[in-house]
C-alpha cells in the first residue's frame, strides 16, 4: 500500500474513533441525571366545607351551627352559607370541622390539620358590630395555638361578620393574623346576629 493511502486510512480511522467517542460522550451526558433528588410536592388539601359548631357551655342542647359549603371550589357557583343566631351574654365551646366533599366518601381534612398541627393555625376575626371574644383551647406540639377548638363568648346583642381563617405554615408564635404570614388554606366569613 502506498504511503499516501496509508496516511488517508489512518486519518479515516482516527476520524471514526473521534466520532464514536463524541457520540458516546453525548449519549452518556444525555442519559445522566443532573437532578439529585426530585422535590416532594405537598399538595394543598381541597377544603369544600367549613363547619363551626358552637355548644352553649351551660346548656348542651343549645347548639349553633355556622357552615360554608363550596362544592365547586373556584367554579362559577357561589358558596352556600348556613348561619344560626347566637344568644347574648353566653359562652360557647367551639369546634371546627373541615371536609373535602368533592370526593365520595367525604374526606375529613381536620384530621390532617391536627396531625400537621405545627404547620397550621386558625384565626378568628370579629367584625364591627359584634360583641364577641374568643380564646384558643387546643394547641400544637410546640405549645402554640392550633384553634380547631376554642371558646366564644358573646356580649350584648348586635350583628356583623365573624371570619374563620386557616393559615398553612404560619409564623409561630404570632400576635394574630396580621403577623402570621403563611398561606390561607381556608376562609369562611359568616354574617352573624347576636340576639
Amino acid at each position: 500500500m502506498k504511503k499516501g493511502n496509508l496516511l488517508n486510512l489512518n486519518k479515516m480511522k482516527t476520524a471514526k474513533l473521534f466520532t464514536a467517542a463524541l457520540f458516546a460522550t453525548v449519549l452518556f451526558t444525555s442519559c445522566s441525571s443532573d437532578d439529585d433528588t426530585p422535590e416532594i410536592v405537598n399538595e394543598e388539601e381541597v377544603i369544600s366545607t367549613v363547619t363551626v359548631t358552637l355548644t352553649n357551655s351551660e346548656d348542651s342542647d343549645d347548639v349553633v351551627t355556622l357552615q360554608m359549603q363550596d362544592l365547586d371550589g373556584d367554579g362559577p357557583e357561589v358558596p352556600v352559607y348556613t348561619v344560626e343566631n347566637l344568644s347574648a351574654n353566653t359562652t360557647y365551646t367551639g369546634s371546627i370541622v373541615l371536609l373535602n366533599e368533592t370526593v365520595d366518601p367525604a374526606e375529613d381534612v381536620t384530621e390532617e390539620v391536627k396531625e400537621e398541627n405545627t404547620d397550621h393555625q386558625f384565626f378568628y376575626t370579629v367584625g364591627t358590630g359584634l360583641d364577641i371574644t374568643t380564646e384558643y383551647i387546643n394547641y400544637d406540639d410546640d405549645g402554640n395555638p392550633l384553634g380547631t377548638e376554642f371558646t366564644l363568648t358573646t356580649g350584648e346583642a348586635g350583628s356583623g361578620n365573624l371570619t374563620f381563617t386557616l393559615i398553612h405554615q404560619p409564623t409561630k408564635p404570632n400576635t394574630g393574623l396580621s403577623d402570621a404570614d403563611g398561606e390561607t388554606d381556608a376562609e369562611a366569613t359568616f354574617s352573624v346576629t347576636i340576639e
